[in-house]
């Protein structure tokens, strides 16, 4: 019987490949499992469709981000830099 206290959705695995790599997993797909806040609208309804696929539950706005998780550190990286850009001008 697989302990899930700890692994949670990696206890799947159960004693193969490290306890690294299962924490990790568990980490990945908490993040890509949750409710994230839509830009459009606000709310927090914006769920996975799939690799990269974001959609609002709410609006029904699809939107192009991360594998795992809405944006990505490089993309706020570009928005701070747009966002500075317009602020220059």
């Amino acid at each position: 019987m697989a302990r899930t206290k700890k692994l949670k959705s990696a206890a799947r695995f159960g004693a193969r490949y490290g306890k690294k790599i299962r924490r990790l997993v568990a980490e990945i797909e908490a993040v890509s499992r949750a409710k994230h806040v839509c830009p459009s609208c606000g709310r927090k309804a914006l769920k996975r469709e799939a690799a990269g696929i974001w959609k609002c539950r709410k609006c029904g706005v699809k939107y192009a981000g991360g594998a795992y998780a809405p944006t990505t550190t490089s993309g706020k990286i570009l928005m701070k830099v747009e966002r500075l850009a317009a602020e220059k001008k």
